[in-house]
């Protein structure tokens, strides 16, 4: 990493974190931030004490509709696997005091229903793993994430998503632990296939086409198949949204009611109670041919520009 001065890179140095617990401190009051969370629980208040283990951090993805549990590691010889599953078990066990914990701490009406509890994942952070925890995260559809982070002088921090190199099959096909079968039958990462079954030709011709449009429009944005719709993510947050059907697609344009866009054919329609529902506005627009997609990326374009300012 460098800076600019007077016309010159000079190189930004990294220093050590003082301490475990700056790091928590650090990344709890930045969720929103760093991860798009609502923070719950933690150093910052009481940590969630759940049978014999507390969490370091509970937070909760508005987007997902599930919770997150944040750890923060400090031994590289420990099995994130095992221990980001037995979290996971946990609070697929103790599903009330979960939500118990949400409504107290922010004194909301959170109902079990209004959960994905398929959603559910474990983050570990830390300055650095070793070798043999980043190669076990290597496994498909795996609920855990790693995030290096790294502190260079002037105040500067750079968070870093861990990927494998390699995905192998999932990991319950080559395990016979308890605690993985139990969480997975429950708990999904979900993928496009989910979404455009088989022999839906038209549907995924025109997804296929319409992504590589949005994708061209920003590197940043990443598909996230989710439970109920497929996302075109910058960062941890939503820009919009894919609902494919049989032979069409339905977008989601996100935060914007049709009279914030200029739509000089008035195709786009406001999904009723959406803000009510889902705390957003969400205006549609079918795509049902491939001359819809020219439309449809202008209003997308419309509605990036709103995200980026």
């Amino acid at each position: 990493m460098f800076k600019i001065v007077n016309d010159k890179l000079v190189k930004v140095d990294e220093k050590p974190f003082d301490l475990e617990r700056n790091l928590q401190r650090l990344t709890e009051n930045s969720l929103e931030e760093v991860f798009g969370y609502e923070f719950v629980c933690g150093a910052l208040n009481k940590q969630l004490r759940v049978q014999n283990f507390e969490l370091d951090t509970l937070a909760f993805d508005p987007e997902a509709k599930a919770f997150v549990i944040i750890e923060y590691k400090k031994d590289k010889s420990s099995s994130v696997v095992d221990q980001g599953y037995n979290y996971l078990g946990l609070m697929l066990n103790n599903k009330a005091e979960f939500i118990l914990e949400y409504n107290e701490r922010g004194n909301a009406n959170l109902k079990r229903g209004d959960v994905d509890w398929s959603q559910s994942k474990v983050l570990f952070v830390a300055p650095s793993f070793s070798l043999h925890q980043k190669g076990a995260i290597a496994f498909k559809g795996l609920p855990i994430e790693l995030w290096e982070v790294t502190l260079f002088n002037d105040n500067l921090i750079l968070y870093n998503s861990v990927k494998p190199p390699e995905i192998s099959e999932p990991i319950e096909k080559i395990t016979k632990n308890k605690d993985v079968e139990r969480v997975s039958r429950e708990i999904k990462q979900y993928t496009l296939e989910d979404h455009i079954k088989p022999g839906w030709s038209k549907a995924k011709e025109l997804f296929d086409e319409f992504s590589q449009h949005v994708l061209e429009l920003d590197p940043k944005f990443e598909i996230k198949p989710v439970k109920y719709y497929i996302g075109f993510n910058i960062g941890n947050k939503n820009v919009i949204a894919i609902h494919v059907r049989k032979s069409k697609l339905v977008l989601q344009l996100l935060r914007v009611k049709p009279d914030d866009l200029k739509d000089p054919e008035k195709r786009t329609r406001y999904e009723k109670n959406s803000f009510e529902y889902y705390n957003k506005h969400i205006t549609q627009l079918d795509i049902n041919s491939e001359d819809d997609i020219d439309y449809a990326m202008s209003l997308v374009k419309q509605v990036y520009k709103i995200f980026s300012e």
